[in-house]
């Protein structure tokens, strides 16, 4: 992760945190690792086809108390992974860097206080995917469901599961002759995504 990015996304927490003592809401914070499956991003990144199926994927999530279990959520994800791609039929392999950066931002509904808290999830936002300065974002639109398990007043864990939507291309084209048609045609790319994290209440 680059310095800028690191920079941005702590800038984001330290708002976070700074606001929740004024308006009195529950804040929680939590990191994430886990395991994100489909490669057509980093074959779009490298221009290439890519064999495995995936890669590890950590973040974090940043949640603000609304009302009735509702929460604001923003939601960071990276992903990384060195690909091995071809150069031709018959050229010779070779190791390419690329990235899935995904910040999005939603709203959780909790559906329970007990034990264990199951939750559903909505979120949209920007995906950037990239490979040795080549680098493209996208609109993404994401949502899942989970659980939490309260540990403590200020701790608990969380386990997501999460699809994400990227639109990679969008044309429009639109008819008039005594009245109007349009048609869409969308390019998406698919991601599903399994993590686990450590929640810290505020």
């Amino acid at each position: 992760m680059s310095g800028r990015l690191r920079a941005g996304v702590l800038g984001i927490l330290l708002a976070l945190l700074a606001a929740a003592p004024l308006s009195a809401q529950t804040v929680e914070i939590a990191p994430f690792a886990g395991y994100r499956f489909g490669n057509d991003l980093f074959a779009l990144a490298t221009n290439h086809a890519v064999d495995q199926d995936g890669a590890p994927a950590f973040g974090g999530t940043v949640s603000v108390d609304l009302v009735n279990g509702l929460w604001f959520e923003a939601l960071f994800s990276h992903q990384q992974a060195d690909v091995e791609v071809r150069e031709g039929i018959f050229g010779p392999r070779s190791r390419v860097h690329a990235v899935v950066n995904d910040w999005l931002a939603g709203a959780r509904q909790d559906l329970g206080k007990g034990r264990v808290r199951p939750f559903l999830a909505g979120y949209l936002g920007l995906t950037h995917y990239g490979s040795e300065g080549d680098d493209e974002v996208r609109f993404t639109l994401g949502g899942g469901g989970g659980v939490k398990f309260p540990l403590a007043r200020h701790l608990a864990v969380r386990l997501d599961g999460r699809v994400f939507t990227t639109f990679v291309d969008l044309n429009g084209a639109g008819a008039c002759s005594g009245g109007c048609i349009v048609g869409l045609d969308a390019s998406v790319v698919w991601q599903s995504e399994f993590a686990a994290g450590v929640v810290v209440v505020f």
